[in-house]
């Protein structure tokens, strides 16, 4: 999601990595400052990112480590904004939450997002269909509960979004839910009619939270009519969204300072998965290209159980890896959003999450066709590799619309993994990897900022 602002660092350091002289260190600052425009960062949150920075390393003695400590205090800072973050549960069930937001910024996708977040922490999550002026509002969510199986209250009787509301949350009470996400009303535009009837439904809704859902397509504009909705109604949290689709990516560093409210989460993809926490100290390491380790494992810890994850791990020991193994995995992977926003979050490979941006679990043709593959084979066949004689791999690639050379190099590439995760799985092993990562680079390399 950061590549540009990581981009923008990077240059920064290599003007002042060799050298520890004033000169440098503005050379640094300036080139620092011209991308952080370039990327739509605040003109005035650069100016005192650049001040803060500046300062910071003259203190402490120009060099690169010591700009390295400035900047990554700086963002600190700039993003710590006081507030809750992430998702918080209110002390008594069911935590409810406003989802409010102009049209068109992605508030009924990102209300299905949210649920399918805290659906994958165990939660049992009411969506409500109160965004009664959109025609298509409430059959969006309802395809929306239906993907994501999250159960949706709704009620075309009615044209009040408060009626909605209240049978709503007397449903949650009595059915003992633990989160209720409202899709509220938006406008093409800010105007009186919305924000009266926002009012309404927040004074029924009485909610523990009211989260705003940015657009991060309109750069500056949504700081502005984020803030605006802040002193209309009050807001606790912004959420950004399409923020794949914004390459400059700057809002996401001004936003929280600017508003004065923090921002929660960022929602990166077309995915019900792409949804990410926005935990300050977690995001400037992977501005820095440090990676968020901590992240990265409480999603894996999300989609794969730990009984699970032990039970695979003996198998690839033994050998005994199959093809119903390695689909059940894939499964789990697709849950975990796309294949460039884990790499994002690993240390150090920030460089390759760029150049596999396009590339996800579900549309990849690769595992289309390894899916096709193993769905032609018998259940004996799927749990014993080594019985796919030569008839047998014909079947399955006349089954399966492949040819037999596309059968024989996706099988000797399985047994390949297989063999390679055998060989990392022991303690031995995994030291064997940790070298040959350092030796691509590790932390601070393959697209990390040097350390």
């Amino acid at each position: 999601m950061f590549d540009t602002l990581t981009e923008s660092f990077t240059s920064a350091i290599n003007k002042i990595r060799f050298y520890d002289d004033e000169k440098a260190l503005t050379k640094a600052l300036n080139e620092l400052k011209k991308n952080l425009l370039r990327a739509d960062v605040n003109h005035k949150v650069v100016k005192e990112l650049i001040k803060k920075v500046e300062l910071e390393t003259k203190a402490k003695g120009i060099g690169k480590d010591q700009f390295l400590e400035a900047m990554h205090l700086a963002l600190n800072e700039l993003l710590e904004i006081g507030g809750s973050k992430g998702f918080v549960f209110a002390p008594n069930p069911p935590t409810v939450i406003l989802m409010t937001g102009l049209q068109g910024s992605g508030k009924t996708t990102t209300t299905g997002k949210l649920a399918t977040y805290l659906k994958n922490k165990q939660k049992k999550v009411l969506m409500v269909a109160a965004d009664l002026q959109r025609l298509a509002a409430v059959e969006q969510l309802r395809q929306i509960s239906a993907q994501i199986e999250v159960e949706l209250y709704e009620d075309e009787a009615t044209k009040n979004p408060v009626e909605v509301v209240n049978a709503a949350l007397k449903k949650a009470s009595t059915n003992i839910y633990d989160v209720v996400l409202i899709d509220t009303a938006g406008r093409l535009a800010i105007d009186d009619a919305l924000m009266d009837e926002l009012e309404v439904v927040k004074k029924a809704a009485n909610p523990s939270e009211i989260f705003y859902v940015a657009d991060s397509l309109t750069g500056q504009d949504a700081i502005r009519t984020a803030t605006t909705f802040k002193e209309k109604i009050g807001i606790d949290g912004v959420i950004l969204s399409k923020y794949d689709g914004d390459s400059k990516g700057g809002v996401a560093l001004g936003i929280s300072s600017q508003v004065k409210v923090p921002l929660r989460f960022i929602g990166h993809g077309e995915k019900m998965e792409d949804l990410e926490v926005f935990i300050p100290e977690r995001i400037v390491n992977r501005l820095m290209g440090y990676g968020d380790v901590e992240g990265l494992a409480e999603k894996t810890a999300n989609v794969i159980d730990e009984k699970t994850a032990k039970r695979l791990t003996q198998k690839i020991k033994k050998g005994k890896f199959n093809f119903n193994d390695f689909l059940e995995q894939m499964e789990s992977m697709k849950k975990m959003g796309s294949m460039s926003s884990l790499l994002g979050m690993m240390p150090g490979m920030s460089g390759m999450s760029k150049a596999i941006k396009d590339f996800d679990f579900e549309n990849s043709s690769e595992l289309k066709n390894i899916k096709a593959m193993v769905s032609s084979m018998t259940l004996k066949e799927r749990e014993n590799p080594d019985l796919l004689n030569n008839s047998r791999k014909q079947r399955i690639a006349k089954g399966c619309g492949l040819t037999q050379v596309e059968i024989n190099r996706m099988i000797k590439q399985f047994k390949n993994a297989g063999k390679m995760a055998k060989k990392f799985s022991g303690p031995k092993g995994m030291k064997d990897l940790q070298a040959m990562m350092g030796q691509m680079g590790g932390p601070g390399g393959m697209g990390g900022i040097p350390r």
